[in-house]
């Protein structure tokens, strides 16, 4: 059976993978780019974005493991656009017309639309269903392949809570944010379920990886 997995995903000291205050203007809120910078810097980004260079170090190596095996995606409706987009019928996502995904991405939202084909092979679904309806919907849409569980906070925590990721990859970033959506809440003795392991980065960051445990 494929897999779900959290890929990459940046939180603070303080547990926080977003900040308070999201706008079409600030997409993470008062935490701008901050929980990111570590990935700006890698090659993979600059590829990414059409430019030369960029670092080679473990986080580059961490970052290109995001599309091989993926199959389908989920986000919620935080990811996918900012507070009130469900009202803009125009609105197609923060990555215009060819987004990175390249599969089905399934929304959560309780307002569903119809779907919207992308370039590239993204198409969005919009759903509004519980994780497990959620993840049967995609695993059928990936054909075998992985399913990644993509964000925002709250969507991660209902995944965690309902133990329905296999694989995690967080990324510790040495700020503190004080405020914003805080990822561990109501999750007390998750590693329980998971082996742990952890990696620093000479890019500051720290790894942590949860895999479920046999």
């Amino acid at each position: 059976m494929s897999r779900t997995r959290i890929q990459h995903f940046s939180i603070s000291l303080d547990g926080f993978g977003t900040g308070e205050g999201l706008t079409r203007e600030a997409p993470l809120g008062h935490a701008g780019e901050r929980l990111h910078q570590w990935m700006l810097k890698t090659g993979w980004w600059h590829e990414m974005i059409g430019k030369p260079g960029g670092s080679g170090c473990i986080d580059d190596t961490l970052l290109r493991l995001f599309a091989p095996g993926i199959g389908a995606e989920i986000m919620g409706a935080g990811k996918f656009g900012p507070p009130g987009w469900q009202d803009d019928p125009d609105w197609k996502s923060w990555w215009g017309a060819n987004p990175p995904f390249h599969t089905p991405v399934f929304v959560l939202t309780h307002r569903p639309r119809p779907s919207i084909e992308m370039e590239g092979g993204t198409t969005f679904h919009f759903l509004n269903a519980p994780p497990t309806e959620a993840l049967a919907a995609a695993r059928e849409a990936a054909k075998g392949h992985d399913v990644r569980i993509g964000g925002g906070v709250a969507m991660l925590r209902d995944f965690l809570a309902a133990r329905l990721v296999d694989h995690m990859h967080l990324v510790v970033v040495p700020i503190l944010l004080g405020r914003g959506a805080r990822l561990w809440d109501g999750l007390e003795g998750l590693e329980r379920g998971y082996e742990v392991e952890m990696a620093s980065s000479a890019g500051g960051v720290t790894h942590v990886m949860f895999t479920r445990a046999n």
